[in-house]
């Protein structure tokens, strides 16, 4: 598995795994945008030319917000969203953040488990933040120094 910076040809793969893995998916045309956007950095596993995951993210200032990861299910519990974690807070080091900050759905046990393993810790809950169906999430965070 290799990870690396999405690119165009990686797009309607991540829309596909966008629409599979989620209740209120990207649209390929949000996914894209996010290639011209400064702020963003998304990483994509490669099996081959096939994208098994991928992170998106955005940074500002020295603080990044997870948008999404996603693992398609042919390809999951091998430790890839895990992976794809750690060379994201890897490469948001080089870029000068020194923190990460995400959403989790409260019921999602499986996600908050990888999340607390990988260092993050709780910080606040919102309630309602998820549609269909409604749910509250819990809001994750993990620092390291600079």
């Amino acid at each position: 598995m290799m990870i690396t910076e999405m690119t165009a040809a990686h797009v309607a793969q991540v829309a596909e795994l966008e629409t599979l893995c989620f209740r209120d998916p990207w649209s390929e045309r949000s996914i894209a945008s996010e290639l011209e956007n400064k702020l963003a950095l998304w990483l994509v596993a490669l099996d081959g030319d096939t994208v098994a995951g991928y992170i998106g993210s955005q940074t500002v200032i020295d603080e990044t917000d997870m948008m999404n990861v996603a693992v398609h299910p042919s390809y999951r519990r091998k430790g890839i969203a895990g992976e794809l974690v750690n060379a994201l807070v890897d490469a948001l080091k080089m870029r000068q953040s020194h923190s990460l900050t995400l959403e989790v759905r409260a019921s999602n046990d499986p996600a908050i488990g990888l999340y607390q393993k990988l260092g993050f810790a709780q910080v606040g809950r919102r309630p309602n933040y998820y549609r269909n169906p409604k749910e509250d999430a819990l809001i994750l965070r993990k620092e390291w120094e600079m």
